[in-house]
């Protein structure tokens, strides 16, 4: 039970990525995030903290398990049944800009429900988030 989407950002690398690790500002280029807030400061690493409200989603709390700084991070959520684990990976492209690699994986006894019921929803978000992560890392 996995969504994942990619998208080429004409912004170097590092413009991106404080983009994307700038979570508490979320709210402001994406309409999947109603409300975001960074549980702890500074740079993010495992075990770092953030609450997320989305619409139609119950209010989760994200957990940071990986980091590799600058290029990606991995973080997930824990309900009933089932494990929700979502990456923002960057690479460079050649001749400039940045390639984005959005993805969610269920997994857990729950995971083919929430894929049912959420799966579809799932996708439009990370879509949403792709274009918005763009639109805002491109601007001056």
């Amino acid at each position: 039970m996995a969504q994942s989407t990619t998208v080429d950002v004409a912004a170097p690398i590092e413009r991106v990525w404080d983009v994307v690790t700038d979570i508490d500002r979320w709210p402001e280029w994406t309409t999947s995030v109603n409300r975001a807030h960074r549980c702890d400061e500074g740079p993010l690493r495992p075990g770092s903290q953030a609450e997320l409200a989305q619409p139609k989603l119950p209010e989760a709390t994200w957990t940071v398990t990986e980091v590799e700084p600058g290029r990606s991070f991995t973080w997930e959520q824990r309900g009933p049944g089932v494990r929700t684990t979502a990456r923002h990976a960057l690479e460079p492209i050649e001749g400039g800009g940045t390639r984005v690699r959005l993805s969610v994986e269920q997994s857990g006894w729950m995971a083919w429900a929430i894929d049912l019921f959420y799966g579809r929803l799932t996708q439009r978000y990370i879509e949403t988030e792709a274009a918005g992560l763009k639109q805002r890392a491109e601007q001056d």
